[in-house]
């Protein structure tokens, strides 16, 4: 009786395989992590969900301008886009992604990851990153350069304040203050009318050389509508450097020129490259 063959010759394998090849050729790895990577743990991503936030329009929402002119409905928005982060725990992307390190880093190569999410699961997971939109675990005081706990270098724990008196109130009066100056807190995020240099925990100069170096780009669950997405491909496509993305179901319009695929969820996908690579 013969053998179904067909799981050695499908299409993900032969995806996984051919990126593996790539792998063992490269010897600094940059992953670029979007949103996409975050939905087995449960938190919905923004631009491909029918999230009810964005109708609201989050360009508008998730900005400083905004936070000036309203800081109270700013806060509103922001601790019920992000009510329940802090249950939430890695899923096994991020936990394949920190094996896959290690590996790279036992056999003399590098991998460096940047990441578009605030959620903090790759921390969570053991891997070193770049968190270059911020963190949801810390706050800043909103008095740049006046005071310690402001932009450029000042961070507040997120647990070290409490919201129970606004969420019941929803008033201003009742916003967390900074201890050091009495001004308000602000989530330590990069909203749209900002830039990337605004704080140095956003790691820019350290992203910038991580790009500048990598000779194989991996895009994870990334939509590739933001400013470090769009440099990166850039500087990846002067190099020459081969770029590769996993997403289940890819716009490929939006990706950069000559992006090979990975057609398939990241907590799937991932893990498998895990066993592929050490078993090559």
């Amino acid at each position: 009786m013969s053998q179904d063959r067909s799981d050695h010759t499908s299409p993900e394998l032969e995806a996984r395989r051919a990126f593996i090849s790539s792998l063992k050729q490269s010897k600094r790895l940059l992953v670029v992590t979007g949103a996409g990577i975050s939905v087995a743990s449960g938190i919905s991503p923004f631009r491909k969900s029918e999230d009810a936030h964005w109708e609201r329009d989050v360009t508008e929402l998730a900005t400083n301008r905004y936070f000036r002119s309203s800081p109270e409905g700013s806060w509103r928005w922001y601790l019920s886009r992000f009510a329940n982060l802090a249950q939430v725990q890695p899923n096994p992307a991020h936990h394949a992604l920190r094996v896959l390190g290690e590996l790279l880093e036992s056999d003399g190569q590098q991998m460096t990851i940047i990441t578009q999410n605030i959620d903090g699961l790759h921390r969570a997971a053991g891997s070193e990153t770049i968190e270059v939109h911020g963190r949801a675990d810390m706050l800043r005081c909103v008095e740049e350069g006046d005071c310690h706990n402001a932009a450029p270098r000042g961070l507040v724990p997120r647990s070290s304040v409490s919201f129970e008196r606004f969420e019941e109130t929803g008033t201003k009066g009742d916003l967390p203050t900074c201890s050091a100056c009495g001004a308000l807190l602000r989530p330590h995020v990069l909203w749209f009318d900002e830039s990337y240099n605004e704080h140095e925990a956003y790691g820019i100069d350290h992203a910038i050389r991580a790009a500048t170096e990598a000779d194989l780009v991996l895009f994870i669950g990334t939509s590739f509508s933001v400013g470090i997405t769009y440099f990166i491909e850039q500087l990846a496509l002067q190099r020459r450097a081969p770029m590769w993305a996993i997403d289940p179901s890819p716009i490929e319009e939006e990706s950069p020129p000559g992006t090979l695929w990975l057609r398939e969820p990241s907590e799937l996908a991932l893990p498998a490259l895990v066993e592929l690579y050490q078993r090559a």
